[in-house]
């Protein structure tokens, strides 16, 4: 049998087309998957460092004034001299944590401060470096329990060092702090608490509720004077034993449990008053 011969397909046309399935179009995240991938890292990122320089350079409450001492009170030869000077009281709301707070003085040895113990409230009792960072809305609560506040400044345009022969002293302080006065609380209960804090005219303060004591240099056992004569007397929440209330104290201003004051409201005003014994 004679077949024909195949015809040759004219000049410009093609022979028979395969039938290949085009592959389906990728959609626009499929396409840009790791773009998108490393854009939202950069995004974390960003977010993250915006978050912690806010965090360090807001400092979340406002002072109206630094805190200065009136004149030293006169006592009768007779009396013992009172140690510190009694400040004025601000008030012991609690407040949101991240609420700022206006304090009338700095350091403030009272006032509105955040509730979430151990963490942002009383905080725990150590020595704080000049780079961790706190405010008085963690330490002035450990102050309402009774807890002794030693802060330190570290500003260098007023000739503070905080070196490590400093920082060492005050570890060494909080290593060898006894218990409280009254109720015999040892130490890392409620105190001690160290901690930087540079808006005061003081190189070194140390506080109890609603008192100061003012240091131009660093004296532990000054510092312990003012401790064993005056905690667990003026502090409004005696959670560790019933101590006797000082006079003349402060008036301790009453505050609901866990009610958030409003963003930036200020404490009560009042200004700095030394105490007679």
């Amino acid at each position: 049998m004679i077949t024909a011969p195949r015809r040759t397909p004219p000049k410009g046309r093609s022979g028979p087309r395969s039938r290949r399935v085009p592959p389906p179009r990728r959609t626009f995240a499929q396409r840009n998957r790791n773009r998108l991938i490393y854009a939202a890292l950069a995004v974390v990122v960003i977010v993250a460092g915006a978050i912690l320089y806010v965090s360090f350079t807001q400092k979340g409450y406002t002072c109206l004034t630094e805190w200065t001492p009136g004149p030293t009170p006169t006592t009768a030869p007779s009396a013992t001299p009172h140690i510190g000077y009694y400040q004025d009281d601000m008030g012991r709301q609690h407040v949101a944590v991240g609420t700022n707070v206006k304090y009338t003085f700095c350091p403030p040895a009272s006032g509105y401060h955040y509730n979430v113990p151990g963490v942002s409230g009383p905080i725990i009792p150590r020595l704080y470096g000049p780079n961790e960072v706190t405010v008085p809305q963690n330490w002035i609560h450990n102050m309402e329990h009774g807890g002794l506040v030693v802060l330190y400044r570290c500003d260098s345009s007023q000739g503070d060092s905080c070196d490590s022969n400093q920082q060492a002293a005050l570890a060494a302080f909080v290593a060898s702090f006894p218990n409280s006065p009254i109720c015999h609380v040892p130490k890392g209960v409620i105190s001690p608490v160290v901690a930087r804090f540079d808006d005061m005219k003081f190189p070194y303060v140390a506080m109890l509720w609603d008192q100061i004591l003012p240091l131009q240099q660093w004296d532990p056992t000054q510092v312990l004077a003012f401790f064993n004569q005056n905690d667990e007397q003026t502090n409004p929440e005696q959670l560790y034993c019933a101590g006797p209330t000082a006079s003349p104290s402060p008036t301790d201003t009453p505050a609901p449990t866990d009610t958030a004051a409003p963003t930036d409201t200020p404490a009560p005003a009042g200004s700095p008053a030394p105490t007679s014994s």
